[in-house]
């Protein structure tokens, strides 16, 4: 396992569709950080396959 100090990491972006858009979570004023931060997100089961 190869160990990375903190200065050589890069900083993940997280994207989010806004109004009809995409935007980095990042800029959001502090009331849309916490709305994102609240959210619920959907996780859709497996389909079965039929024979």
């Amino acid at each position: 396992m190869t160990t990375l100090k903190n200065e050589e990491r890069t900083r993940c972006e997280v994207w989010t569709r806004v109004m009809g858009y995409h935007r980095p979570v990042a800029e959001f004023n502090v009331g849309k950080k916490s709305e994102h931060q609240e959210r619920k997100h959907f996780v859709e089961q497996r389909c079965r396959q039929f024979d």
